[in-house]
């Protein structure tokens, strides 16, 4: 048997997973911001002429029921700070800047009141500990949890800061709401997989929660985490010219473990009712809402309703600008009426799984109804225009604002998804991206384009006086689609990044979207002082173990160079002998597929291992040769094949362009 050469090869399977699952931590670079412009400081101005800034109703909301407030940092084992609240101090300053719209300064005060919190009877939540909220319900011999936020280090701190004030009752259930990472990556930190595996603890989450946590981190996860980084603004400095908020919560925290235990109880049915510590819940299942997997809660003896994620205090995405599957908005809206409908008039409080609840029945019915009306009127406008022959970009820029009263109510503001975006969203869900002109068929890529259009205007230093003009006059649109041609043909061009950079942090500084806001403001900073440097990151994950073996073999097909791959024609059998789960790889045409349950005796080498060895690996724990070396790893036939096959697996950049070629 030969064995094979690792030495190029050695740590493409450790660290397989780590690219696509966790959050790395950068270091912030350098950043010289500008103050707003007198043209971004009269519209910020003007916004507060428009938006009903004397109903403090938010306020109250926020900070009603407060038992214990929290503040400082969350740090992890190695004195790492995961969290940190503090950093945004400077939002106690009543007044906003001109360099916030008045309408985000407003939310990114609302997100900022953190600690715990009563909601209703039993009923407890710790908020502004993570972007997400933690809630506890008190049964009668124990606590059942709803989302334990997004890291151990979080959740640990937030069921500690709930022990410091309540009865220390043990966890006996956990419910994940839906299958994004802030939902249920902190689970360890309120229960021992023991006492799950022992049946001490349940674990509920809606059907298909296993699968579409692996299916959107995973395969597209690299990308998401580079983009991601400009949707939260991870990079930014915390500031009233920098990162403030991100709508749902305040940031994405780093350093953190985040891992998930399997759900021992799946929500499979339109309605399910089950006593969990002596409390009676209704789990409504929600499908392809704001996640492919999510469900509601109702608790009749509280008159509560969470809503998990389906309606927040604001519009969602229907699309997420760091790309994910576009959402339904159709079926989104007519869950929330199921909702309104079969709780309605039943609920006295309302909770969700971001922000603040709201209280009173008719408050509650409103708030329902106009989230409803909300993705309602996203789905159905942009239908509409599209069969009128308009195109995406043209319905993003019609629906520039809500009907009726939608468009006055804070709980409808564009703070996280936006008209624009979500229209668009909603475009390509049932046409696709193109738009149906010939002539953008087949577009010319980024630098072509640039180049192709500064020769057309007459040169570099024509763009750039251009550029200044728009400027000048604010039209900061304008100069940044005239910044990004120029850039993308000329990288080396500081003036151009200067100015395409001058163009974007305004159109940050106007952004009432938080997300939109960090977007240009990370823009911003990477065009004034370029990407920065992928540090390696410390956040730990354990989610590669809940890969299924198919899955991980999908995730080799994605890593694959179909380039390199050619003329590399093998078939690989591979057992994972723990589990008696057989798979047969087949490398052909620079396209690696793969069929479970079978083995070809033709196989030019046979890999066998136990899941457990591969769940090692994928976590960091063990490397792929050193498995082999200590015979974790078994193989048959000509095992310089599977170095050979190793060699062809793309490691992805971590930090790769984008506002630059």
């Amino acid at each position: 048997m030969a064995l094979p050469s690792f030495a190029r090869q050695r740590s493409l399977l450790t660290c397989l997973l780590a690219a696509s699952l966790s959050q790395p931590l950068l270091a912030a670079a350098p950043q010289a911001s500008k103050p707003a412009s007198p043209i971004t400081a009269t519209k910020n101005a003007e916004v507060l002429k428009v938006l009903p800034f004397t109903d403090r109703a938010d306020y109250e909301s926020a900070s009603r029921g407060l038992i214990a407030p929290f503040s400082g940092q969350i740090k992890n084992a190695d004195g790492q700070v995961v969290w940190d609240i503090d950093a945004y101090k400077f939002l106690d300053a009543n007044k906003s800047p001109e360099s916030v719209n008045p309408s985000l300064w407003r939310l990114a005060q609302l997100n900022k009141h953190a600690g715990l919190f009563q909601v209703a009877e039993n009923i407890y939540q710790l908020r502004g500990m993570d972007v997400s909220n933690m809630t506890v319900i008190e049964g009668d011999d124990g606590l059942f949890i709803i989302d334990p936020l997004t890291y151990g280090e979080t959740a640990k701190a937030a069921l500690e800061l709930y022990y410091q004030h309540r009865p220390k009752k043990p966890v006996v259930a956990v419910a994940y709401s839906h299958s994004h990472g802030d939902h249920f990556g902190g689970v360890r930190g309120v229960v021992d997989e023991a006492d799950v595996k022992a049946g001490k603890v349940k674990i509920f989450a809606p059907s298909g929660f296993m699968e579409h946590v692996v299916a959107e981190n995973v395969f597209a996860g690299t990308a998401m985490s580079r983009r991601a980084q400009f949707q939260f603004g991870s990079l930014l400095p915390r500031g009233e010219k920098g990162q403030v908020d991100t709508g749902m919560g305040k940031t994405i925290a780093v350093n953190g473990a985040i891992s998930v235990i399997a759900p021992t109880d799946l929500i499979k049915e339109p309605y399910e009712t089950h006593r969990i510590a002596g409390i009676e819940v209704e789990f409504q299942l929600t499908p392809g809402t704001e996640a492919p997997s999510e469900m509601n809660f109702f608790l009749p003896k509280q008159h509560a309703l969470c809503m998990s994620e389906n309606t927040t205090q604001m519009m969602h995405n229907v699309l997420t600008p760091r790309g994910a599957l576009v959402r339904d908005a159709k079926a989104w809206f007519e869950f929330i009426d199921e909702s309104l409908e079969r709780y309605g008039a039943k609920t006295d409080v309302m909770f969700i799984s971001h922000n603040w609840p709201v209280w009173g029945g008719e408050r509650i019915r409103t708030f329902l109804a106009d989230q409803r009306d909300m993705y309602a009127f996203l789905n159905n406008r942009t239908l509409n225009l599209l069969n009128k022959g308009l195109t995406s970009a043209e319905i993003a820029e019609k629906m520039d604002k809500l009907p009726g009263d939608l468009e006055k109510k804070w709980y409808t503001r564009s703070y996280y998804g936006s008209l624009s975006h979500n229209s668009r969203a909603v475009y390509q869900r049932y046409l696709g991206y193109y738009d149906g002109n010939p002539a953008n068929l087949n577009p010319l890529p980024p630098v072509d384009a640039g180049t192709h259009y500064v020769a057309a205007m007459g040169g570099a230093a024509a763009v750039l006086k251009q550029m200044q003009a728009a400027i000048a006059k604010g039209d900061y649109r304008w100069a940044a689609t005239l910044g990004n041609h120029l850039v993308f043909a000329e990288p080396g061009n500081q003036a151009a990044k200067d100015l395409q950079a001058d163009a974007l942090e305004q159109l940050g500084y106007q952004s009432e979207n938080a997300l939109w806001r960090n977007i240009y403001l990370t823009g911003t900073m990477e065009l004034r002082n370029g990407v920065p440097a992928y540090t390696g990151g410390s956040t730990r994950s354990d989610l590669g173990r809940s890969m299924t073996a198919s899955q991980f073999f999908d995730y080799l097909a994605v890593r694959l160079d179909s380039d390199k791959a050619q003329g590399h024609d093998m078939v690989l059998n591979w057992v994972f002998e723990d589990v008696k789960q057989p798979f047969v790889l087949t490398l052909r045409n620079g396209v690696l597929t793969h069929r479970e349950g079978k083995q070809n005796p033709q196989a030019n080498v046979t890999v066998k291992m136990d899941k457990s060895t591969l769940d090692q690996i994928s976590m960091r724990q063990l490397d792929f040769p050193t498995a082999i070396k200590q015979g974790a790893i078994k193989l048959d036939g000509n095992g310089k094949k599977l170095g050979e096959f190793l060699s062809t697996l793309d490691t992805f950049n971590q930090q790769f362009n984008i506002v630059t070629p």
